[in-house]
């Protein structure tokens, strides 16, 4: 407790405060930017003036704000109001459905985009659309539809747009599926690298700055919706440092962002990564910038040649003989001037060779009070578990698995899933570890989903993948989510807490996430989301609390149109209106949702099929 006159009050709330010295309350008192009062309501209330406002909870559990340790939300910030976003939903006919409205309403010469965030695991059909149906609903319009990092679906509209032919050669590392006669068939393949993907979807328009800002605010707004409240930027290919950047700084300045950004700084340049580094060194340093938006440091890209690309579709990439001698000056620039730095690194493999560089770099400079870190880490072995902790490093890991998790077991067998990564090892070696998505393209960016993989071992498919002894509690995922996470911005004991001196973040959820069965934590959202002691989000009862923003821009943008993570609910209750069967199915009529929220393992196509001897779905 301390003593002053606050700004806000919230009262009637069960607070999961995450400081061990003060584990729960059930009132706030906000001051400026700060918590300022942490305890029960009588104490909190003593503290009221005549220009508190009180805000009564009604009992709902209160978090810290979530903070995201690896989200590329600048570059999606950008692109947010031109995708269509599949994210959450659960039947590849209620995609369709919405994909057509999406082209009904487009203009020539947009593109309709889903540029991942989903999984075909996800949807009752287990399959992803055809060509010829991408064909039959937009004959005109082109479609790109990318599916997590292996693949991208072309319209022929698209193909004819983006001008591959059957003279156009493959790129390295990347595959143009071609039909008999040689000619594109609009099947595009990360091979192993997702190059040809990124590269294509570039080629679309662009929104025009004031679109652009517009759509970062629609973005910031969603992510707000699900009690996210900080985010550490990881870059990104086709985000050049400064020019992608004067959209958020211009956002900074208007006082417009409500998420608090540290952004790292990613090379673009393919054997001038040193380059790059060395005039970045000069502009900016670590921690430049205040509370809102501040620089974090190097990466996820460092060097090509150490970039392992996470397709378990295909075998694991060896990195080129060249890694080591490209890294280790651009390790040693970073360490010598004193940049943090995070690597993207999915295998082991390729985790020992950069730490043969970090560990030589080291003994001539040492690491001491540079918070390092590799980013995914899925098949980290014990040892360089400890190779990392002896350096001081850490891992930022993301529930990437929640939407690759069959590719892995279907290439290395359930066994070699159940610590995949072995997150309980990581934490129980001394390690710093926080948690993240990885949105936009290769999962979605909503936390909920995160947790509730980190909680049951469970990919958004309903495999059930990780081992009981990989699993966290509640408790011990949620910090991963907070308090954890403010080590790899640099911020520890500045935010991630409800406690007295830190910056005023909290999430009031639409349900308790410490008591909801554990199929409901990904369903999870927030009805109160404060930044700074500010409101940036309400809902229901509390929507009277948030400020409005503008609509979303243009006025065919699949944001203006109710885009966003889609809860399962209405998912399920949607699936009767698409489905194929013209008359009522001998085994459950049209009582679609009630067979598919049964305790019949609908998760799994084979079981869910002969469990109910009916396949009205498969169609």
């Amino acid at each position: 407790m301390t003593a002053s006159t606050p700004d806000l009050i919230l009262v009637n709330g069960k607070f999961a405060t995450l400081d061990r010295a003060n584990p729960q309350a059930d009132a706030v008192a906000l001051t400026g930017a700060t918590f300022t009062a942490v305890g029960t309501r009588d104490e909190v209330m003593r503290l009221a003036g005549s220009g508190t406002k009180v805000i009564d909870l009604q009992g709902r559990r209160v978090i810290p704000g979530l903070i995201d340790s690896h989200m590329h939300i600048i570059r999606g910030g950008l692109n947010y109001n031109m995708e269509l976003r599949w994210d959450g939903v659960r039947s590849l006919a209620d995609a369709m459905r919405m994909l057509k409205d999406q082209v009904d309403r487009t203009p020539a010469p947009q593109w309709v985009r889903v540029v991942g965030g989903f999984t075909e695991h996800q949807f009752a059909e287990k399959r992803l659309p055809t060509i010829d149906e991408l064909n039959a609903i937009a004959p005109d319009t082109p479609v790109f539809i990318l599916h997590l990092y292996d693949r991208a679906i072309l319209n022929g509209a698209a193909l004819r747009t983006v001008g591959y032919t059957k003279d156009t050669p493959n790129p390295p590392g990347g595959e143009i599926v071609r039909d008999a006669s040689g000619n594109p068939t609009g099947l595009l393949l990360a091979k192993p690298n997702a190059t040809i993907l990124y590269a294509t979807l570039a080629k679309g328009p662009k929104l025009p700055p004031e679109y652009q800002k517009n759509s970062t605010r629609h973005f910031m707004r969603e992510v707000n919706r699900l009690g996210v409240t900080g985010v550490i930027d990881a870059g990104g290919g086709f985000q050049n440092y400064p020019e992608d950047y004067s959209i958020i700084e211009e956002l900074h300045r208007e006082g417009q962002l409500t998420v608090r950004l540290a952004y790292n700084l990613f090379t673009q340049k393919p054997k001038a990564e040193l380059a790059d580094f060395s005039q970045w060194v000069k502009q900016v340093s670590p921690g430049q910038g205040d509370d809102v938006y501040r620089h974090n440091g190097a990466g996820e890209m460092l060097v090509y040649t150490a970039a392992d690309f996470e397709d378990f579709r295909v075998e694991r990439p060896e990195m080129p003989p060249s890694m080591e001698t490209d890294l280790e000056p651009v390790v040693r620039l970073l360490a010598e001037n004193r940049w943090p730095w995070r690597l993207h690194a999915t295998y082991d493999e390729t985790i020992s060779r950069a730490l043969d560089v970090y560990e030589k770099v080291a003994k001539d400079i040492p690491f001491d009070g540079l918070n390092w870190f590799f980013d995914h880490a899925e098949t980290i072995s014990d040892r360089n578990i400890d190779r990392i902790a002896a350096l001081g490093g850490g891992i930022a890991v993301q529930h990437r698995m929640a939407y690759q998790g069959e590719y892995f077991v279907e290439r290395y067998g359930a066994k070699a899933a159940e610590a995949t990564p072995p997150i309980k090892k990581m934490l129980e070696k001394g390690v710093k570890v926080g948690a993240g998505t990885d949105a936009t393209r290769v999962a979605s960016y909503n936390p909920w989903v995160s947790l509730y993989w980190l909680t049951t071992g469970k990919t958004v498919g309903g495999l059930r993948m990780s081992a009981p002894g990989n699993l966290l509690d509640r408790n011990d995922a949620l910090r991963l989510w907070t308090e954890a996470n403010t080590w790899f911005s640099s911020e520890i004991g500045k935010k991630g807490q409800i406690k007295v001196g830190q910056l005023a973040d909290l999430a009031v959820l639409s349900a308790d996430y410490f008591s909801v069965p554990e199929d409901e934590i990904q369903d999870i959202t927030s009805v109160l989301t404060l930044l700074g002691g500010k409101v940036v989000y309400g809902d229901g009862d509390f929507g009277g609390y948030a400020p409005e923003i503008p609509p979303a821009m243009p006025d065919w943008s699949p944001a203006r149109h109710g885009v966003g993570y889609k809860s399962r609910q209405p998912q399920v209750l949607n699936v009767n209106a698409s489905c194929a069967c013209a008359t009522s199915c001998g085994v459950h009529g049209h009582a679609h949702t009630r067979a598919w929220m049964s305790s019949v393992p609908a998760s799994d196509e084979s079981g869910f099929w002969g469990a109910l001897g009916c396949s009205c779905w498969a169609f």
